[in-house]
């Protein structure tokens, strides 16, 4: 059967066996408590003392009721005392009980965050492409804490409801076997109530977390184009777009609750209902004899402990189904195939010359395989040599990049740098040797200094104080009060369009590359930053192999070959001057197209 697809509902086929293997799922999750296995033990051996002095109390009332029909060997006294000292060791219990297991659950769910943010990084470009950011966040936010509120409450009280069960069924068993019999003949009922409205509470809990993915998917997309937001000013439509995802959140989630909750209030009906039966069949076994009131009494105190963890069992089985659902997204991630392994890499025998071939390329994307983007493309690069890749949107240029730094994989053909397949290099390694300054710079949130030593972590101050000055950001960065210390904003909104390009060739620089990569650094900056990009990007192209997304061609008139693409063909190639002569050509008709651009706008 195929493999189901993150997020995706389970087929009407697959719904038997999705309670089995959500379950298995859910427990695979505890192997992260695994490690900490030893403080569990402590927080269950403290539950379980705390459970047993909590199952006495019953015991001990009994016996005060017995003192006063005076059929107790105890006096009243001594019974007193015994409860006072119960109570203390049910206060010390349950702090025991708390402390350890909240240590398990940080701990455990530390690690399950680590684990799920370095399987989510470590993930291939083409998963990114398929998945919302929003959702992603969810999974690291709102599934990770269900996780912990299991781990923190519902399984101490999964177990100490299970503990009431089992303990006081084997005490009233003891007191009264006529009446026990009596009383679990309600729980056929329970069992059958328990099955069918739990498929729908897991159905709902699902949907419910589904609809708060998508939630959170519109604050991350409205966060993340705040300018674009202020821009248009659409706060108003942001607002109603999260408006109506919350609305269907709490549509859903109350949905579920309507579910629980009936499901909760028919337990609790019929446990407490039969209690009242227990009382009047008890008092019919007291007026004949057969019973003593203090065992009636009892036996009434341990039906309602144990109708109370029953009733708690129905809301704690829907915070189970919870659970599932959350540990089946958790581990749809987990499970993912990585392309990084973190800490491990295979060192490159000789460093990477720079010589890059590409020969009979076919590709089409995984979203869109009958649309083919490259079609059988060949291309040839020298070490140190400069090429630029030309041609209208969508014409392939992109794709060529992408297939290079092995983002995705070709369907055919072969890329070669220095006569070795790309597909035997050790990836880490692989992409340690290519630098890229994107057209649209993406900076973190940190310093600048943080920023610049991305390219290389570890770098000393001087070397990448060095960086900055061959990317002719040196002077403007010490303009600022706090030099290199100057925190950019979230993306670099504090600096501007050049500063940007030149902390990112600054980046470059430290990286120290054998092969660059620019998408045409330039196109959107002004007269002066231009010029100062410009002759960064010249330093930095220096004896570097370097391919080039030319947008405007002005800047590719010194390259030593220009390939010209038009629907994922190579239908031109060969330097400015030689393309420029073809005046039927594509690349003279871009020429010619924004040199009277250039003179419309003067």
């Amino acid at each position: 059967m195929a493999k189901r697809s993150f997020g995706e509902e389970p087929s009407p086929e697959d719904k038997k066996k999705v309670n089995r293997e959500g379950l298995n799922k859910a427990l695979r999750i505890f192997r992260f408590v695994k490690p900490y296995r030893g403080l569990f033990l402590i927080g269950l051996v403290f539950l379980a003392l705390s459970q047993v002095t909590m199952m006495s109390f019953p015991l001990l009332i009994r016996e005060i009721v017995a003192v006063l029909e005076k059929k107790s060997q105890f006096t009243l006294n001594h019974v007193l005392m015994a409860l006072f000292a119960v109570l203390i060791g049910q206060a010390l219990f349950s702090f025991g009980r708390i402390y350890y297991f909240t240590r398990v659950s940080e701990r455990t769910m530390a690690d399950v965050r680590r684990s799920l943010y370095s399987k989510i990084v470590t993930l291939p470009i083409r998963f990114f492409e398929q998945r919302r950011v929003g959702e992603l966040m969810s999974r690291m936010t709102s599934d990770v804490t269900q996780l912990q509120d299991v781990l923190t409450i519902t399984l101490a009280e999964l177990l100490r409801g299970v503990a009431t069960l089992v303990i006081g069924t084997v005490v009233i068993v003891t007191i009264s076997w006529k009446l026990t019999l009596f009383m679990l003949a309600t729980f056929p009922v329970l069992v059958v109530a328990a099955m069918i409205f739990g498929r729908y509470i897991r159905k709902m809990s699902k949907a419910a977390q589904d609809e708060l993915a998508g939630a959170n998917i519109v604050v991350e997309e409205t966060l993340q184009s705040i300018q674009i937001v202020k821009a248009f000013t659409n706060e108003n439509l942001e607002i109603n777009r999260y408006t109506s995802a919350l609305d269907r959140v709490v549509k859903t989630a109350l949905k579920a609750s309507m579910f629980r909750g009936t499901f909760v209030s028919f337990i609790i009906f019929a446990l407490f209902g039969g209690i009242i039966g227990v009382v009047w069949y008890g008092a019919s076994l007291v007026q004949s004899g057969e019973m003593i009131m203090a065992d009636l009494f009892g036996f009434v105190l341990y039906t309602a402990f144990i109708g109370g963890s029953v009733g708690g069992l129905g809301d704690m089985y829907a915070q189970v189904q919870k659970t599932v659902g959350a540990s089946e997204r958790i581990l749809e991630i987990l499970d993912e195939t990585s392309e990084v392994q973190p800490g491990v890499g295979e060192a490159i025998a000789t460093p990477v010359e720079g010589e890059i071939s590409f020969r009979n390329i076919r590709f089409s994307y995984p979203s869109r395989p009958d649309v083919q983007v490259l079609k059988d493309i060949s291309l040839q690069v020298r070490k140190g040599e400069k090429i630029a890749l030309v041609g209208y949107s969508g014409a392939g240029k992109s794709t060529i990049v992408q297939l290079l730094m092995r983002y995705h994989t070709p369907q055919g053909g072969h890329i070669f740098v220095d006569g070795k397949d790309i597909a035997g290099f050790n990836i880490t390694d692989y992409r340690k040797h290519i630098a890229v300054v994107p057209q649209e710079v993406m900076l973190f949130g940190g310093t600048i200094r943080e920023n610049i030593a991305y390219g290389r972590p570890g770098a000393t101050t001087a070397e990448i104080e060095e960086a900055a000055r061959k990317a002719n950001a040196y002077q403007f960065i010490l303009s600022f009060p706090e030099g290199f210390e100057t925190v950019v904003g979230e993306r670099g909104v504090k600096l501007s369009g050049g500063q940007r390009q030149r902390i990112a060739i600054a980046r470059a620089i430290l990286k120290d590359p054998a092969i660059l990569i620019l998408d045409e650094a330039t196109s959107s900056l002004d007269a002066e930053s231009e010029k100062l990009v410009q002759e960064a990007l010249d330093g930095l192209m220096e004896n570097r192999t370097t391919i080039i997304i030319a947008h405007r061609l002005a800047t590719i008139r010194n390259v030593d070959q220009i390939y010209v693409l038009q629907q994922g063909e190579i239908v031109e190639q060969g330097t400015h001057e030689e393309l420029s002569l073809l005046e039927a050509g594509l690349y003279s008709g871009l020429v010619k197209l924004q040199f009277e651009n250039a003179l419309n706008l003067e």
